[in-house]
């Protein structure tokens, strides 16, 4: 006769073991995908509301920031480069993404330009793992709001960028907003950031 399954043997729990594992990864594998969809419309959400924070839409709540942004803004494309196009009290604003590196990690954000493609309607920022209270300032209305009605072209229409500077310093040929104090090497990132984005 066929004796008891021997609970004490090493193959019954070899076996256990991986049964439990191939059921726990089925589990994890049908979650994920349930949830992917979600993440996903997550992080679109996310990525409107920051488009929409660089033309000083601010603050709004999730179904109103999906409404905002279809009422307000559509992409464009120029080669590989996507941008995105608000219209905005009657304007035409230009939304240009910019990537760049703090001192710790990326950051990155949305510049929007008036319709002379120079003057600077607002802008958003943010970053991965800048320091609380220096770097991490960039993501403040207060360090943001001063790039508004600056210029990235100088006076003969070459662009410059904005330059990003400690007190006292002046930036050549280049208009200028207040850096970071103890964040030095984070605002450069976003001068540098915005400089080799916006370029394009």
């Amino acid at each position: 006769s066929m004796g008891k399954i021997n609970t004490n043997s090493n193959v019954y729990t070899i076996v256990y073991a991986t049964v439990l594992v191939i059921i726990v990864a089925f589990l994890l594998a049908l979650a994920n995908s349930a949830l992917k969809p979600r993440q996903d419309a997550n992080v679109a959400l996310s990525q409107k509301k920051q488009i929409l924070a660089s033309i000083n839409e601010r603050n709004l709540g999730d179904k109103q920031s999906e409404e905002t942004y279809n009422a307000l803004i559509s992409d464009a494309q120029v080669g590989d480069l996507t941008f995105y196009i608000a219209k905005k009290d009657g304007k035409e604003l230009y939304i240009l993404p910019v990537r760049g590196a703090g001192l710790w990690g990326a950051i990155w954000g949305y510049v929007a330009l008036n319709d002379d493609r120079n003057t600077i309607f607002g802008t958003y920022f943010d970053h991965e793992s800048e320091t609380p209270g220096l770097g991490g300032e960039i993501k403040t209305e207060k360090f943001q709001n001063q790039f508004i009605g600056k210029h990235i072209l100088d006076a003969n229409g070459q662009f410059v960028g904005i330059g990003i500077m400690k007190a006292g310093q002046t930036a050549d040929g280049m208009e200028q907003v207040d850096a970071i104090s103890g964040a030095t090497i984070t605002s450069k990132g976003v001068e540098t950031m915005i400089q080799t984005s916006v370029q394009q």
